[in-house]
């Protein structure tokens, strides 16, 4: 089984602005040299880290097309195009929440999507086994019309929408293991009963209002949509169980043609942005356990599209976790963090309590 990896240099070169971690500089808030923490360096030591250590020359390497104004519209409102093409070439600017961008920001997003859409694309034509898109900027936050979370245009959702005009009638499963709510990938498929869409991630992180468990879907579609929010501090654990008893069950009994993972790697126990617990262990689990499904499920199709992670240390050895389990490669990294955040986990207490709040998820969703 072949692994694809789709990357683009130029896709590093998408800038934020002047900021501070999240926060515009100006008044009290002095700028950072790095400016967001959606910089391009988590994401590009990653593309470093399996060029050291060989993983690469295991994978079908390879960039793509951006996505074409077609595949775009799918999605995305002609006037919300219009607006950042515009600002775009005025030299940037920002039209949502916490999505900023610099001059030529709508041709690299483009890019992003089009990378999401190719791997998407070359796993259902049968020319890889699996694919990785290392997609920057992301896409999950993004709504149809307003880009926010450092997400401008939604990835996820054009690719499934291109497969789907070639492809009419393909079941598609999105599974977002990325902290924060996958809001923009709920909303765009909320009324399609052709996709299931779940996330698990850190309870009222981001955006704050979204992300409860009895948002399910709408109309045909209602029951095709599950958030599995989680306590902070859940840990490695935490997050295998709600795969195995959760997770697992969902996408079985919807029987999807693929399986699509948001894999962002701020569940992190060292992102800035979030508080979770996770090790590059739980990605390289959870992406076993993906595998298992997509072998049982839809011929092992499985395509996963890189969202969050702001650590610039810890990133790439998850995301190296991640793709030498898609690879089924004997090539590691070593994660020099591992003995410390496993001493960290969440002790026998603790971890009865996050059993519980699975338990009663259980509960409401009827598993």
């Amino acid at each position: 089984m072949s692994t694809a990896f789709f990357t683009d240099e130029r896709c590093f070169w998408h800038g934020g602005g002047d900021y501070a971690f999240t926060l515009p500089a100006g008044g009290l808030v002095q700028p950072m040299a790095e400016g967001l923490p959606e910089n391009p360096e988590t994401k590009r030591r990653l593309r470093n880290l399996i060029e050291v250590t060989g993983l690469a020359r295991e994978l079908k390497v390879q960039s793509a097309e951006p996505a074409s104004h077609d595949d775009l519209l799918r999605v995305h409102p002609p006037e919300y195009l219009s607006a950042f093409k515009e600002l775009s070439d005025a030299g940037g600017g920002e039209l949502g929440l916490r999505a900023p961008f610099g001059h030529g920001g709508y041709e690299i997003a483009a890019l992003s999507a089009g990378l999401a859409r190719q791997a998407l694309m070359s796993v259902l034509d049968g020319a890889a086994g699996n694919a990785y898109a290392l997609c920057r900027p992301p896409g999950h936050h993004c709504l149809p019309d307003f880009p926010n979370g450092f997400c401008l245009l939604a990835n996820i959702g054009i690719a499934i929408q291109a497969a789907r005009a070639q492809q009419p009638g393909t079941r598609f499963a999105v599974l977002d293991w990325d902290v924060h709510h996958g809001n923009g990938t709920e909303t765009i498929f909320l009324q399609d009963p052709d996709t299931l869409t779940i996330s698990i991630h850190q309870e009222r992180n981001y955006p704050l209002d979204t992300g409860a468990a009895d948002v399910r879907g709408t109309g045909a579609a209602t029951g095709t949509n599950m958030n599995i929010p989680l306590p902070p501090g859940g840990g490695h654990a935490t997050y295998l169980e709600a795969m195995e008893r959760l997770v697992a069950p969902a996408i079985r009994a919807f029987r999807p043609d693929i399986i699509v993972v948001a894999c962002g790697y701020d569940a992190s126990a060292v992102d800035p942005l979030g508080r979770m617990m996770a090790t590059s262990g739980t990605f390289r689990q959870m992406t076993r356990m993906s595998m298992s499904l997509a072998d049982d499920l839809c011929g092992g199709r499985l395509v996963m599209v890189h969202e969050g992670g702001y650590n610039q240390v810890h990133v790439p050895f998850c995301g190296h976790a991640v793709l030498e389990t898609l690879a089924a490669s004997t090539t590691t990294a070593p994660d020099p963090l591992d003995s410390t955040l496993m001493a960290r986990q969440p002790n026998a207490r603790q971890r009865a309590f996050l059993s519980d709040h699975i338990s009663d998820l259980c509960s409401f969703f009827g598993v």
